[in-house]
């Protein structure tokens, strides 16, 4: 699931950003949920879908979206 990231206000709620964005909860990572980077300054980071990414990267001003590959350990035989 890509990352984003979003302005919104400091106080914001997931369903804040759900309805910003236009989100269903099936469009997004609702275990992950908001995650607030800089609340200060309104910058929080969500995970969503494929497609929700896809339709968010044009027309909506403030949204960042980001690769989020899987981190795993790495085997050595050493």
């Amino acid at each position: 699931m890509p990352l984003l990231t979003l302005r919104l206000s400091a106080d914001a709620t997931l369903a804040d950003a759900l309805k910003t964005l236009r989100l269903t909860e099936d469009e997004v990572d609702m275990p992950f949920g908001l995650v607030p980077v800089d609340p200060a300054a309104g910058l929080f980071a969500l995970r969503v879908s494929d497609t929700a990414a896809a339709r968010l990267t044009t027309g909506v001003p403030l949204v960042q979206i980001y690769a989020d590959p899987r981190i795993s350990p790495t085997e050595s035989d050493a």
